[in-house]
């Protein structure tokens, strides 16, 4: 992939969480101010980004457009609308579904939960599979060839002091999601959080997973657990529907 390519894709990736200035992404990306003034004016001159009032800049609205284009090709997206809110009006927990998309995992739609607490996952965003429950879910229904495709990129660092920070043990508790048929985040990624997910699969095989999230404090992970049953009845939903 061309450098440049690259790193005006990460600059896209942080403009996304976050508003920022030329200052704030050239220390970021340790580039001096005036390169990254002429890759913000390109990114700008093409739809991709916008500058604020306040100076800072943000992702320009033809990516939306772009990205409700890739998000309506994917057949699970569709298949999977109806049965999510059904699941969210019985769990009121925010409400993931990734799709597994060539070597990448994805999220492609999301339900709040009630309070309307905002988790760090985006639609359209990647899904980091070694320390997500959606990941592991998705993982350990592959084999190992595409396996090693989709987590040829990971970053190992750990995000908490429970994030899986070797391939061994992803390994390992990819079995034991395997032989259980469910996978877990125990504040793998961030502290307060926790989730559930199950597999979702169609007759070419495992094509993505559902989750229910919760911050710790509104529900532990043995209490987010009791929603595995119905987690799985909506993903047999969503399997029927891909049919």
């Amino acid at each position: 992939m061309s450098q440049s390519v690259k790193r005006a894709a990460d600059i896209l990736d942080s403009l996304a969480a976050e508003p920022k200035t030329v200052a704030q992404l050239a220390a970021e990306f340790d580039i001096h101010r005036s390169t990254m003034f002429r890759e913000l004016q390109t990114l700008e001159g093409v739809g991709f980004a916008r500058r604020r009032r306040d100076g800072t800049y943000a992702p320009a609205f033809r990516l939306a457009v772009l990205g409700a284009a890739a998000l309506e090709s994917l057949d699970l997206r569709e298949a999977a609308h109806a049965a999510v809110r059904r699941l969210h009006r019985a769990v009121s927990d925010t409400v993931h579904v990734a799709a597994l998309v060539d070597d990448e995992i994805v999220y492609v739609d999301k339900v709040e939960d009630a309070s309307r607490v905002r988790l760090y996952s985006r639609v359209g965003s990647p899904v980091r599979p070694q320390c997500s429950a959606l990941g592991k879910a998705i993982l350990a229904s592959l084999g190992t060839v595409r396996r090693d495709a989709v987590l040829a990129g990971v970053d190992w660092t750990p995000y908490t002091q429970r994030t899986i920070t070797t391939r061994d043990r992803l390994d390992m508790e990819l079995d034991a999601v395997a032989r259980r048929g469910w996978a877990t985040d125990d504040g793998e990624f961030e502290e307060v959080v926790n989730c559930v997910a199950v597999p979702i699969t169609s007759s070419a095989g495992v094509v993505g997973a559902l989750s229910v999230t919760s911050l710790r404090v509104v529900h532990d992970l043995r209490e987010l657990e009791t929603r595995i049953p119905v987690l799985q009845q909506t993903a047999q939903q969503i399997s029927r529907e891909l049919r």
